[in-house]
């Protein structure tokens, strides 16, 4: 069993900085590919970040420039490194990884969700 633990939220003030984690812990050959979304009150949840497994990387047009999706394969983890935040990215964020599993299979898991809290 994979499972995905999420850290690094919090509360900030617009313009400031968070760097979110996404641990893997379980049996894991390898990170295939992985995204960040968010889901704030009231609305549905949206993909933020994206890098397949090919390694190219794609931004909503809302956060590019300012985030940045990266990936510790020895370690497996993936971060989400957020710039320059507004209050508009007040939000639950979550991790969503594809992992290539010891059989070579490939299965999706989600991270828990983490608050991240945006103040004018």
């Amino acid at each position: 069993q994979v499972q995905l633990v999420e850290s690094g939220g919090g509360l900030v003030q617009a313009g400031g900085a968070l760097r979110l984690s996404c641990a893997a812990s379980g049996s894991i050959f390898s990170i295939n590919a992985m995204n960040w979304y968010r889901q704030a009150p009231g609305k549905q949840r949206e993909l933020v970040a994206t890098m397949p497994s090919g390694g190219s990387t794609n931004y909503a047009d809302s956060v590019k420039g300012r985030f940045a999706i990266s990936r510790d394969n020895a370690k497996n983890m993936v971060f989400l490194q957020m710039n320059s935040l507004k209050p508009e990215d007040t939000a639950v964020y979550y991790c969503y990884v594809l992992f290539q599993l010891p059989n070579r299979s490939l299965a999706g898991y989600w991270g828990q969700g983490i608050q991240v809290t945006v103040s004018s």
